[in-house]
């Protein structure tokens, strides 16, 4: 969860006059979620933010479903994916359920004719392979390998890529995104106990104020739909805010593992929450130090919730054949657990070097057309000996 942030230029009091240098008020904007009861921020525009001039083109970008009911466990090779040019384009969502999709996407191109906003959800970008800037209506974040980029719903946003070589995992959410509770204390701090804290999490620093007349083209998702409005001015146009709803940015590099004497279960390496499903980190740690451990984890049965696993990099001990990019599904309703010959080849190593993101969610997810055609559709016997 962000704490309080302030940049740019606020008058000492909220919802009162804040004047330019010529005498003219600044537009102030609520920008807040979940009604008036959730996080919230109060920026200063050189405009009004409520100009819209026309609407162009609205078309659908809903994922279209394969197999909406299935109790098969997939891997999907990712970077399979095929770059395209345009940031939107390139999205491609591979699972989905009514609470959020993932989505893989291999843009080469950096956002330049649009902006875009998200309407419908949070969104969570894992930087797989790229480095750029994010930029927004609230100010810009850098980015680079292992970074997570948390855009809250309504953020208005372009991104810049440095090179063409970009692959991203996206999480969208429709539900808010947060940190553990378990990790905040009742003021919202990050406890002693939590494997990361604020001083990890990077907050905007620079703002990006334009003061500018036109024709500005921006693409809204809503309910699945993208429209092509056209705004008066320019969105970037935020001389100052504060509050607590805004972009940042958090390594998964600084996740600090939770390790024991034997094998800890999945939640020790839990990053965000919502009440929907939950994304955990799994990063280069210490194996368990027990005598008699066993680091590679016990056979479990998914009951409740599906497991999608993101590789990223090193070597997954629990898993054979898998690479930097896979996707492995295990659907609810069934077991999972190491493949054959991990446990075995577990016991007795000090140290893992695997880097993966893990989303669990609580409705199961359904497949797509985009999922199939990366599909290994053998997986699910990869555990028979």
């Amino acid at each position: 969860m962000p704490f309080y942030h302030k940049l740019g230029k606020i008058p000492p009091k909220r919802h009162t006059q804040f004047r330019k240098p010529d005498g003219s008020l600044y537009a102030e904007q609520l920008f807040g979620t979940i009604g008036f009861d959730g996080m919230s921020t109060n920026s200063y525009h050189e405009h009004r933010p409520t100009q819209v001039k026309a609407i162009k083109k609205q078309y659908s970008v809903a994922p279209k479903i394969a197999k909406a009911n299935h109790i098969q466990s997939y891997r999907l090779k990712g970077f399979q994916v095929k770059p395209e040019n345009d940031y939107l384009d390139s999205r491609k969502t591979v699972l989905t359920n009514s609470d959020c999709s993932i989505i893989l996407a291999a843009p080469k191109q950096s956002t330049k004719d649009y902006f875009y906003k998200n309407t419908d959800a949070d969104e969570l970008i894992f930087i797989h392979k790229g480095t750029g800037k994010l930029r927004t209506h609230l100010g810009n974040l850098d980015f680079k390998y292992g970074d997570y980029l948390l855009v809250p719903r309504g953020i208005i946003y372009k991104i810049d890529f440095d090179t063409k070589d970009n692959r991203l995992f996206i999480v969208e959410s429709k539900r808010p995104i947060y940190t553990p509770k378990r990790y905040r204390n009742w003021f919202g701090q990050l406890l002693e106990h939590s494997p990361f804290c604020e001083r990890d999490l990077r907050q905007p620093q620079e703002l990006e104020t334009h003061n500018e007349k036109g024709d500005f083209l921006m693409k809204v998702k809503k309910q699945d739909d993208i429209f092509e409005m056209v705004y008066a001015t320019h969105p970037f146009d935020v001389v100052g805010y504060d509050g607590y709803n805004y972009p940042y940015a958090f390594s998964i590099h600084d996740f600090e593992p939770i390790t024991g004497r034997i094998h800890q279960p999945p939640p020790v390496h839990q990053t965000f929450e919502t009440d929907a499903f939950v994304v955990c980190s799994f990063v280069p740690r210490l194996y368990d130090y027990h005598p008699d451990s066993i680091p590679a984890p016990y056979n479990h049965s998914n009951i409740d919730s599906d497991e999608v696993l993101y590789y990223v990099d090193g070597d997954f001990m629990s898993r054979n054949d898998v690479a930097a990019g896979h996707i492995s599904l295990h659907p609810a309703g069934i077991p999972h657990g190491p493949h054959p010959g991990a446990t075995e080849r577990s016991i007795g190593k000090v140290k893992t070097d695997e880097l993966a993101v893990m989303v669990d969610t609580f409705k199961p997810l359904m497949v797509t057309e985009e999922a199939l055609k990366i599909a290994d559709e053998e997986y699910y016997k990869s555990w028979v000996e």
